[in-house]
């Protein structure tokens, strides 16, 4: 393995120019076959697992003729990922409403803001503003969570009250 195991917090640039970051490394229960836990690190944030073998292996210059990149995977140098993520400026404002969010003082702020949010909404997203309402959203679609965090937070509005706490 001329790259070395990943290990968890590390980013991989992938050999189609994406971003990636080690979740952790895992073990099939049946095979014993290590498996690479990875995170896309733009879009929805999906999570992915992929054979270690084939993670840190060559990528297949017949099936890929134009790759750059000796592995599929490889480590990302800190250039690198300010080069494959987006600048600052263009996640600011989501950046911006989800503090809005965190800040809010009222449901019906938070409510607003949620709705807002709609259309740049993600898996992530959904789990910082359930851990600020102290609230659990299952796995699932990407929308059925996006409205049982609106529920949450309607029903957290309505017995909201002014009294001091």
């Amino acid at each position: 393995m001329p790259q070395g195991e990943p290990k968890p917090g590390e980013k991989y640039l992938h050999f189609k120019n994406k971003l990636y970051q080690v979740v952790t490394v895992a073990q099939h229960s049946e095979t014993g076959e290590k498996l690479v836990v990875y995170q896309a690190l733009y879009g929805g944030f999906q999570t992915y697992a992929r054979p270690l073998e084939m993670f840190v292996g060559p990528v297949d210059k017949e099936k890929y003729p134009q790759a750059q990149q000796e592995y599929r995977f490889q480590l990302a140098e800190p250039q690198q990922e300010s080069e494959v993520l987006p600048h600052e400026e263009t996640k600011k404002p989501v950046k911006d409403k989800l503090m809005a969010f965190f800040d809010a003082e009222s449901m019906e702020d938070k409510y607003k803001i949620l709705v807002d949010m709609r259309d740049e909404i993600n898996d992530h997203m959904i789990n910082n503003m359930a851990v600020v309402l102290d609230v659990v959203i299952e796995e699932g679609p990407l929308e059925q969570r996006y409205e049982e965090l609106k529920t949450c937070v309607r029903t957290f509005k309505k017995y909201e009250c002014s009294r001091l706490r």
